[in-house]
C-alpha cells in the first residue's frame, strides 16, 4: 500500500484518490506520526438496481407482451409432449 505524507496528499490529491481506487487503499503520514487510511467506499445496493429505460410503452401494451411472454414457453411444451408420446 502506498505512503504519502500529508503535505503530498494535499498537494495530489485527485491522484491520492485514483491510487486509492486502483490499489485500494492509500496511507497518510502526518508529521506527529499518525497514520491514516484512505480507501474507497463500498457501494451499497442491490445489484439489481439499475436505470430505466424510457420506451414509451402504454400500460396495456406491456400487460399484452408480457401474456405473450407468458403463453410462448407453454405451447412449445404441449408440442414437445405430443411429438414424445407419438
Amino acid at each position: 500500500m502506498k505512503e504519502f505524507t500529508y503535505s503530498e496528499a494535499r498537494q495530489q490529491l485527485a491522484t491520492l484518490l485514483d491510487r486509492a481506487r486502483r490499489d485500494g487503499a492509500v496511507r497518510i503520514r502526518r508529521r506527529d506520526g499518525q497514520v491514516f487510511v484512505l480507501a474507497p467506499e463500498l457501494r451499497r445496493g442491490s445489484p439489481l438496481d439499475v436505470p430505466g429505460i424510457a420506451l414509451d410503452l402504454r400500460r396495456n401494451e406491456i400487460v399484452a407482451l408480457v401474456r405473450e411472454g407468458r403463453r410462448a414457453p407453454f405451447r412449445a411444451r404441449r408440442s414437445t409432449k405430443r411429438r414424445a408420446r407419438q
